[in-house]
């Protein structure tokens, strides 16, 4: 008999459900590090799904504890053997524990995804009023705040650009910038690249 068997079954059950939970926020991180940033927005169709599967991850996990910390019965005991007298370090607690860290860590991965991408630091410059234009993109494909910072992140490499928020929750991004420098052409190919789709098409786009 092996007791340690049900538990380790939830414990990798657990770690699977947390990753898919985040995979649509891990993706774009995934992308950016292999330079493939187009595929950023391939899996923004599980967010849907990700509280019912942060709430199959918590129960997996309580049932591994519970497994893993419940008295065994007397019959268990008396059939025990001596490989189970003697677990594993993948049938331990210990092992269990960085699980259930490494699923906090998966789980929580939208609220500090943002922290991959990095935020170029802008001068401060003149910038002729009649040159500032802005405008409101409607973006889909977004679905936490590191979807929001890799969007900012590619438009903030322009040249020209003086401010830019994207919103998931709004679904768009706007953009202030430098007519004399860049154009909502470049800025719609920026934001192309991330692989997030621009759905604004009631303003005519300057060449």
């Amino acid at each position: 008999m092996v007791p340690n068997k049900p538990s380790n079954t939830a414990a990798y059950t657990g770690i699977f459900t947390a990753v898919a939970a985040s995979i649509c926020c891990i993706t774009p991180v995934l992308a950016l590090i292999a330079g493939t940033s187009g595929i950023a927005s391939t899996f923004s169709w599980v967010e849907p799904l990700r509280p019912y599967l942060i709430g199959l991850t918590i129960i997996v996990l309580v049932f591994a504890w519970y497994q893993k910390l419940r008295p065994k019965t007397q019959e268990e005991i008396d059939c025990a053997c001596e490989d189970d007298a003697k677990p594993t370090f993948w049938q331990s607690k210990q092992f269990l524990f960085i699980v259930t860290l490494f699923a906090g860590l998966m789980l929580a991965f939208p609220y500090y995804s943002n922290l991959f991408y990095a935020q170029p630091t802008k001068d401060i410059v003149y910038v002729s009023q009649s040159n500032i234009e802005k405008h409101t993109f409607e973006v889909e494909g977004m679905t936490c705040e590191g979807c929001e910072a890799h969007i900012e992140s590619e438009i903030n490499n322009l040249d020209g650009i003086l401010s830019v928020k994207a919103s998931y929750e709004k679904t768009n991004t706007v953009v202030e910038y430098d007519k004399s420098k860049t154009n909502l052409t470049a800025i719609r190919e920026a934001i192309n690249k991330t692989g997030y789709k621009i759905i604004d098409t009631e303003n005519k786009i300057e060449k």
